[in-house]
């Protein structure tokens, strides 16, 4: 076990650090940037403190950007299918991509009253970026979103154009910042700090191996539910509690991007993206009323083929159903240490009208690896 898969970046615990082991072989990194020419970019936005003044702050929130491509070749489509497991959320782009099996461009994840602007934003980006790419065609970027309303001024509109693209330009492979990051900077899960978490998984298969690679946006789930490993940590876990001085509706989500440069077609991406949501369920997550719970899946797989849109004819790759079992099984692990590494990897966080959220204690979960 390399010290990436311990650490984040800036030095953060991640789960593994705490004694926990997962089933799986890992990638190099455990992220999802093992999936060769997979980025992933920040923009962190931290400012003021005390009472809520709309447009002024305080500001707890951020954009992430994912790249399936690297930037050379963002405009080449990758093959995606998306799942809806609680549809209290957004997803833009979704139903061209339900309709034709892919996407291109940069993936965004910001708060909910942020979505629209960061996928205008990454149109913005491709035209400065390649001003040919849609002269005589059009975008539909994908863009997500999980609410962050409860620590940070969502209505003040503090996501810009410049954000985002800043977002898109930082986006690298290697190991990845996780915690209060991005669009993840003012989110919450469990009752306890939460936002951007990510994980990856090795899968054998013939002479070859494939990475499936998981990010997620964690947004979700009651204090009570809280399980890691199979124990409902949660139910007795009291303090330290979260602290309310404004309602708090609970409103919660999780976006998760499953990315993989195993060849696979439309409807088995779709699949894959079902998937996550197992993930989700293992950490205690229910899909609630109020929850936006999305899952997208995407291959690096064919990129030739699909960089060749007029082509008459194109010959594709793709694994067959019947082999996808381990595939399913490595989304699913991906997820739910994702999930637990975007707790974990975190600090308390006050924010609007003195609204706190309390990190989990790394010594219950020491405790419960050393029991």
């Amino acid at each position: 076990m390399n010290d990436h898969h311990l650490h984040t970046p800036s030095g953060r615990l991640r789960a593994r650090a705490l004694g926990l082991t997962f089933e799986g072989t890992t990638g190099k990194n455990n992220t999802i940037t093992d999936v060769d020419g997979v980025g992933v970019g920040y923009t962190t936005l931290i400012e003021g403190s005390g009472a809520l003044v709309v447009g002024q702050g305080p500001v707890r929130t951020g954009v992430t950007a994912i790249l399936p491509r690297p930037k050379a070749d963002i405009c080449i489509p990758v093959f995606a299918g998306c799942f809806s497991f609680n549809g209290n959320g957004e997803l833009s782009g979704s139903h061209y991509l339900e309709e034709v099996g892919q996407f291109a461009l940069p993936l965004t994840i910001t708060n909910t009253h942020s979505c629209g602007l960061a996928r205008d934003a990454t149109l913005q980006w491709i035209n400065r970026a390649q001003p040919d790419a849609f002269r005589e065609s059009f975008g539909l970027p994908v863009a997500a979103e999980t609410y962050d309303g409860f620590l940070n001024d969502i209505n003040g509109f503090h996501v810009t154009v410049e954000h985002v693209c800043s977002a898109i330009e930082a986006a690298s492979s290697g190991p990845v910042e996780e915690g209060s990051v991005g669009g993840g900077t003012g989110m919450k899960c469990f009752g306890f700090k939460a936002g951007s978490g990510t994980a990856s998984r090795s899968v054998a298969h013939g002479a070859e191996a494939f990475t499936v690679g998981a990010f997620v946006q964690a947004n979700f789930g009651a204090r009570s539910d809280l399980t890691v490993q199979g124990n409902r940590l949660g139910l007795t876990l009291v303090e330290p509690a979260l602290r309310r001085n404004t309602p708090d509706t609970e409103l919660g989500s999780i976006i998760g991007v499953i990315a993989t440069d195993a060849p696979l077609l439309p409807h088995q991406l779709k699949r894959l993206a079902r998937r996550a949501a197992l993930g989700m369920g293992r950490t205690g997550g229910t899909g609630s009323h109020g929850s936006g719970d999305i899952f997208l899946a995407f291959s690096t797989a064919n990129a030739a083929a699909l960089a060749s849109q007029h082509a008459a004819l194109q010959d594709l790759s793709f694994i067959p159903d019947q082999h996808l079992d381990r595939l399913f099984e490595a989304v699913v692990q991906a997820t739910e240490e994702a999930i637990l590494n975007a707790i974990v990897a975190n600090e308390d966080m006050e924010g609007r009208d003195g609204n706190f959220v309390p990190a989990l204690p790394h010594g219950v979960i020491r405790a419960l690896t050393a029991g």
